[in-house]
C-alpha cells in the first residue's frame, strides 16, 4: 500500500479507532445498568434490540443523507449525535427513553460508519481492497477490546462518567476527519439484492447472515447481563467481553482460510455443532474462571466467524455483475437477525433464568447445523472462487468493501458453472457451458493463492 493511499486512509481508520473505544463497552454498560436497576430480562432485550433497530434503518437510508450533504459534515452531524444521546442517557434512567435514545443512537452509529467505510471504498482500487479491509478490521476489532478493559476503570469514576467518557470519545472522533484537506469522494445510492432474490441464489448465505446477527446481537447485549449475574464484578464483566472480541479476532481469519480449502458448508456445519458444543459446555461444565474465559474465547471465534464464511459461501455463486448488491443485502439480512434476537432470547431468559441464553444459543446452533446439512444434502456448494475476506462491515459501502478484484475475476471465470438468470435476472451473466459437478465427480479443482498449481476437493454440496 502506498504512503499517499495510508494517508489517505489513516483520519477515517483513526476517528473509527476512538469512536470505537467508546462504543466498544457502551452496549455492555447499558445492559449492566439496566439489570442493577432491576429491570427484567425482557425488557432488557427490548432496549439493546433498539439499536440494532436503528442500525437497520441507517444502514438502509443513511447514504441517501450522505450524497446529499458530504462526507466530512455528515460525519461531524452523526458522531454529534451518537454524543448527545449517550450523554442523555447519563441524564435519564428511564427504559422507555433510553429505548428511544439507543434506537436513534444506532441510526446515527450505522452513518458514522458508512462514512468511514465509504471512504475507505473510494480511497484506493479493488486492488488495494483487502489491505484497507484488513486496517479497517483490526481498528474495529482493537477499538472493541480496549473499550470494553476500560469499562471497569470508567464506571469506578462516578454514576455518569462512562457516558461522559463515550460522548467525548464521540466528539474527539471528529478531529481526524473535519481535518482532511481534500474534497469528499463520490458513492452510488446502494440498492440491495431483494431478500426473494438472495433466497434464490443463497439459501445458505442468507440462514448464515441471519443466525450470526442473531447470535453476534445476543452476545453483546444479553451476555454481559448473565456474567453480571453469575456474581462477576463490572471489571470482570468488561473483561470477559473482551476475550469474546478477541477471540473473534484472532480466530476469524484462520477459520477462514480452513473454508479455502474444504467444503464452506461443512465449515459452517462445523461452527454451528461447535457452537452447540461450547453451549452446552457453559450450561452443564463447572465453571472456573479460566475455563469460562477460554469457553467465551472460542464462542467469540465461533459465532463471529458465520457471517463472514457465510458471504464468502454465497460469493461464490454470485455472478460477478451481481456481487455489490447480493453483499449489501446478506448485510440486511444481517442486520435483521441483529433486530430479532434479543426480543426472542431475553423471554427465554426471564421464563427460564440466566441459563436461558446458552439454552437459546445452542438452540439456535443446532438449528444451524440442520439446515446447512439440509442444504448440502440438496445443491452441490459452488467452488470457492476467492480467499476468505474476514470482515465485519456495517454499512452498504462496507459490504462493497468485501468484493475485492480477485473476487470479481474469479466469479466472471466461474459463472458459466450454472444458470443464474432466474435469480438474478436484472445482471448479465455468462451462458452456462457446463452444469454443477456430477454427483459422481470425484474431484472439483479450485483457486489457489499460493502457487500456480491447483488442488483438489471432493465434490461439494
Amino acid at each position: 500500500m502506498s504512503r499517499q493511499m495510508l494517508a489517505i486512509a489513516l483520519a477515517p481508520l483513526l476517528g473509527l479507532f476512538i469512536l470505537g473505544i467508546g462504543n466498544g463497552f457502551l452496549s455492555t454498560l447499558i445492559t449492566l445498568r439496566l439489570d442493577s436497576a432491576g429491570e427484567s430480562a425482557t425488557m432488557i432485550g427490548i432496549v439493546s434490540s433498539a439499536y440494532f433497530i436503528g442500525l437497520s434503518l441507517g444502514a438502509m437510508f443513511n447514504d441517501r443523507l450522505l450524497l446529499r450533504i458530504g462526507h466530512i459534515r455528515a460525519y461531524g452531524s452523526f458522531a454529534s449525535l451518537v454524543a448527545v444521546t449517550v450523554l442523555l442517557q447519563g441524564l435519564v434512567s428511564d427504559p422507555w427513553a433510553w429505548f428511544a435514545l439507543r434506537l436513534i443512537g444506532g441510526w446515527a452509529t450505522v452513518g458514522v460508519y458508512l462514512v468511514i467505510e465509504s471512504w475507505l471504498l473510494t480511497s484506493g482500487d479493488a486492488k488495494s481492497r483487502g489491505r484497507l479491509l484488513a486496517l479497517y478490521m483490526i481498528s474495529l476489532y482493537a477499538a472493541g477490546v480496549i473499550g470494553q478493559l476500560l469499562l471497569g476503570v470508567v464506571s469506578g469514576m462516578g454514576e455518569t462518567a462512562p457516558f461522559m467518557v463515550i460522548g467525548m470519545l464521540a466528539s474527539l472522533s471528529v478531529l481526524p476527519m473535519a481535518m482532511i484537506p481534500r474534497v469528499s469522494p463520490l458513492i452510488e445510492h446502494a440498492e440491495p439484492l431483494p431478500p426473494h432474490r438472495l433466497i434464490m441464489l443463497t439459501p445458505t448465505g442468507v440462514m448464515g447472515s441471519l443466525g450470526s446477527g442473531m447470535v453476534v446481537a445476543a452476545a453483546y447485549s444479553l451476555l454481559p447481563l448473565y456474567l453480571q449475574r453469575i456474581g462477576m464484578s463490572v471489571t470482570q464483566v468488561g473483561q470477559m467481553m473482551a476475550v469474546v472480541i478477541l477471540g473473534a479476532m484472532l480466530l476469524q481469519y484462520p477459520i477462514g482460510r480452513w473454508s479455502d480449502r474444504h467444503d464452506r458448508q461443512m465449515v459452517l456445519i462445523a461452527i454451528s455443532a461447535f457452537c452447540v458444543l461450547i453451549s452446552a459446555a457453559m450450561l452443564w461444565l463447572p465453571l472456573s474462571l479460566g475455563l469460562l474465559a477460554v469457553l467465551l474465547f472460542l464462542l467469540g471465534g465461533g459465532v463471529f466467524a458465520l457471517y463472514p464464511v457465510a458471504v464468502s459461501h454465497a460469493a461464490d455463486r454470485a455472478p460477478a455483475g451481481a456481487l455489490v448488491r447480493m453483499s449489501q443485502g446478506l448485510l440486511l439480512i444481517n442486520a435483521i437477525g441483529s433486530t430479532v434476537s434479543p426480543l426472542m432470547i431475553s423471554p427465554v431468559m426471564t421464563v427460564v433464568g440466566d441459563d436461558g441464553l446458552f439454552w437459546a444459543f445452542g438452540g439456535l446452533s443446532l438449528a444451524f447445523v440442520l439446515f446447512f446439512a439440509w442444504r448440502r444434502s440438496v445443491r452441490p456448494a459452488p467452488i470457492p472462487v476467492a480467499p476468505f475476506t474476514a470482515t465485519t462491515p456495517m454499512s452498504a459501502a462496507g459490504a462493497e468493501l468485501v468484493v475485492t478484484e480477485e473476487l470479481v475475476q474469479g466469479a466472471l471465470e466461474h459463472e458459466h458453472l450454472e444458470d443464474l438468470s432466474d435469480a438474478v435476472p436484472d445482471v448479465e451473466v455468462a451462458e452456462p457451458i457446463v452444469g454443477p459437478p456430477a454427483e459422481d465427480e470425484s474431484h472439483v479443482t479450485y483457486y489457489d493463492d499460493d502457487s500456480d498449481k491447483k488442488h483438489t476437493v471432493s465434490p461439494q454440496r
